[in-house]
């Protein structure tokens, strides 16, 4: 079952922490995160998933910022969520999406027990123009069934900013297995 936007409102400052949060953002089942102004960029032409690959920071001036197609932009939000209880979801706004961005290639799925800002992987059809605080993406939430975990040590808990990829401390920690 996913919340209403008055259950949202509701558990907000118990089970669900949004920071800074703002009535007028509340949907009927959701509830918009807006664009912070960092960004990052990988610097590699090729991304290696064995290492850390390197990144560029960059700010959406005021006058916004054109996001180019094949590219892809690390962006996160404004917001700092935590969520107890309940397993978050994002997804991007359709006014969005009508534009022809991305807010993400795969990670809308969040883990009951997260804390932090939502890293976003932006990526474009044409180009276009981004803001900062634009309300780009929308969170939502499904009950979970108990017994359950919560997550609480994994690699992109209690992130304090954008979070370019971590796959490569599972090769270190656990060398995955080479098919034959």
């Amino acid at each position: 079952m996913i919340l209403s936007g008055l259950e949202i409102k509701n558990k907000i400052g118990k089970d669900i922490i949004i920071d800074p949060f703002d009535e007028h953002k509340i949907n009927s089942n959701s509830y918009n995160l807006s664009l912070h102004n960092e960004l990052l960029i990988y610097s590699d032409e090729i991304l290696d998933m064995r290492k850390e690959n390197h990144t560029q920071k960059i700010l959406i001036p005021p006058e916004g910022l054109v996001m180019q197609p094949g590219k892809l932009y690390l962006a996160r939000t404004i917001e700092y969520t935590q969520t107890h209880n309940y397993v978050p979801m994002l997804e991007g706004r359709s006014s969005i999406g009508r534009l022809g961005i991305c807010i993400h290639v795969t990670a809308g799925f969040g883990d009951v027990g997260f804390s932090g800002y939502w890293t976003l992987e932006l990526f474009c059809v044409q180009p276009v123009r981004i803001y900062a605080g634009v309300e780009i993406a929308q969170i939502y939430y499904h009950e979970i069934t108990k017994p359950f975990e919560n997550y609480h040590n994994g690699k992109y808990q209690n992130n304090t900013g954008i979070q370019a990829s971590k796959l490569y401390t599972e090769f270190y920690n656990n060398q995955p297995e080479v098919l034959s």
